[in-house]
């Protein structure tokens, strides 16, 4: 688990080369108690989340003005929508750990994670905007930005290649190459 209590493991463009021009991509998310997948967009997807497991609070803002928030507490067998491009998160709501199923309807959806792309780029964007911005004082955005976050994204595929390796009848190799 990362530092938020959640793993990622996906079947994208980045872990299965073969997938690209399919226009779909999966992820699994796995959620310790209190696990958050923070607020973050998707630019080039929309993403559905089914619930494996567990309880799962989930919600997107609307685009401004309005900025409305649409949310909802999952269940296992509840689904839920997130529109492409809007700020969206989920976490574990309950006790014991979840499991849900992401899918998205491009095979590179791409994910901008509020926190890390505001507070933790490189070079970092002036405390002095910051501040302004989300007023906030000076000594408040230094602090965020010294902080370490969290790096998401997944190196680990939802489909072992061994799995596909044994179920298409290919070697490892051949497999690692698709």
């Amino acid at each position: 688990m990362n530092p938020l209590g959640i793993n990622i493991a996906g079947a994208t463009v980045d872990q299965l080369p073969g997938m690209n021009t399919l226009g779909l991509s999966l992820i699994r998310i796995d959620y310790a108690p209190g696990g958050v997948n923070p607020p973050h967009t998707h630019p080039r997807a929309s993403e559905v989340i089914i619930v494996l497991e567990g309880t799962i609070y989930a919600g997107f803002v609307s685009s401004s003005p309005n900025d409305t928030l649409y949310s909802k507490v999952l269940s296992a067998g509840d689904v839920f929508v997130f529109p492409q491009g809007l700020t969206h998160f989920n976490m574990n709501y309950g006790r014991s750990k979840a499991v849900a199923l992401a899918a998205f309807n491009s095979q590179n959806p791409g994910a901008i994670i509020a926190g890390n792309n505001v507070f933790g780029s490189t070079p970092p964007i002036s405390d002095v905007l910051l501040a302004k911005a989300f007023q906030l004082s000076k000594e408040a955005v230094d602090k965020l930005q010294a902080k370490t976050w969290p790096v998401f994204g997944s190196s680990k595929p939802l489909i072992s290649d061994v799995l596909l390796a044994k179920a298409f009848h290919l070697s490892k190799e051949t497999v690692g190459i698709l």
